[in-house]
């Protein structure tokens, strides 16, 4: 007889477990056949590795109508930050791998992507407008320390003088503030940095890889002090775990330099909503009753809504009160200061190496 092996927290990593991705045909249950030499041995070994992603473009465009922007750039598929609340997860089962530990341990990086994006906006019919950065998956995830792809899209979009938005909770990106910087200044570039909580122990267990709080204030004073627009995005806000530090989120960007602030209800997707119940049973059982009750209270009694509109703030009561504080506490930290309008009319395709100039 075997004993099926339950899930346990994993030092560094986010999710409990390798669940089965909605699509796979077979599901795999981990089981003690007696074998093993001692518990420590039933502890999978968790590396990440990192896989070239041949993707043919890198600009994904959306017509979304609660999102401001109609295209995006994501460099990395997956992301080594281990989020627990992600929901790109489930994009992991598309390629057949869990959305689980495999999200975060099984990285995909487009490694000719600023080759494809000079390809993209060297069309003909291309017509500039802005473009989002890691909207889906950190484009500063560690990966990014050697492998530097969000650096050379950066490069590319400089050289075209193209404007672009940039979303992260990584101080990673202030080793790309020789090129953000000179581009703020041409009125092309926006950064916002999401700062989910101030608590470093909450932050540990609920986004274990990524920046700590501190150190993503810290880029926010940063990148303000060079001139670049910058915004925090308190994302996302869970009720009942850490939407009490909303305004203490605020007050501390605001601090920093930020100019703006935003903020997105938790989203719990396909198996993003299992995943998360699971670990607030590990990491938080006396409180995990009341956060899924209070979630339910604001998406009609289920765990998520994807109605448009609805599906980034919620309904009901305690989406409201949410709303409100927000609102209130935009106005008394000055955090409703208008980006700066992008500078599109700059735009300019540049020679091409061994190219020729136009005729006319």
């Amino acid at each position: 007889m075997v004993d099926i092996l339950p899930d346990r927290a994993q030092k560094g990593r986010g999710a409990i477990g390798r669940p089965t991705g909605r699509f796979d045909a077979q599901w795999a249950v981990p089981v003690d056949d007696g074998w093993w030499r001692d518990e420590d041995d039933l502890s999978p070994r968790l590396r990440t590795t990192l896989t070239p992603d041949t993707a043919r473009s890198v600009i994904t465009r959306n017509t979304s109508p609660d999102i401001p922007f109609d295209r995006s750039i994501n460099p990395y598929r997956g992301c080594e930050h281990g989020c627990i609340y992600c929901f790109a997860r489930p994009t992991h089962s598309y390629l057949n791998m869990s959305p689980g530990l495999d999200f975060e341990t099984k990285i995909f990086f487009k490694d000719q992507a600023a080759e494809r994006l000079e390809a993209e906006l060297r069309k003909p019919g291309y017509k500039c407008a802005p473009i989002a950065l890691g909207v889906n998956t950190d484009c500063y995830q560690p990966a990014e320390e050697s492998l530097r792809v969000t650096r050379q899209v950066l490069e590319v979009l400089k050289s075209f003088n193209h404007p672009v938005s940039i979303i992260t909770k990584s101080a990673r990106i202030l080793r790309d503030l020789d090129i953000l910087a000179p581009m703020a200044a041409d009125g092309l570039v926006h950064v916002m940095v999401s700062v989910t909580t101030l608590d470093g122990e909450l932050a540990r267990r609920m986004e274990p890889r990524a920046s700590a709080p501190p150190k993503r204030l810290a880029a926010i004073k940063a990148l303000s002090a060079a001139g670049v627009p910058v915004g925090v995005l308190a994302s996302p806000m869970i009720p009942g775990l850490n939407d009490t530090e909303l305004e203490r989120i605020m007050e501390a960007a605001s601090d920093a330099g930020a100019r703006q602030a935003g903020y997105i209800l938790i989203r719990l997707p396909y198996e993003v909503k299992d995943m998360f119940e699971k670990w607030l049973a590990a990491h938080y059982p006396d409180r995990a009753g009341r956060v899924l009750s209070l979630i339910r209270q604001c998406r009609g009694g289920a765990l998520n809504e994807s109605q448009f509109g609805r599906r980034m703030v919620g309904a009901g009561p305690y989406a409201r009160l949410l709303q409100q504080r927000f609102h209130r506490a935009l106005k008394h930290h000055e955090l409703d200061i208008p980006m700066p309008d992008f500078d599109c009319d700059k735009f300019l395709k540049p020679l091409a190496v061994g190219g020729q100039l136009a005729l006319f």
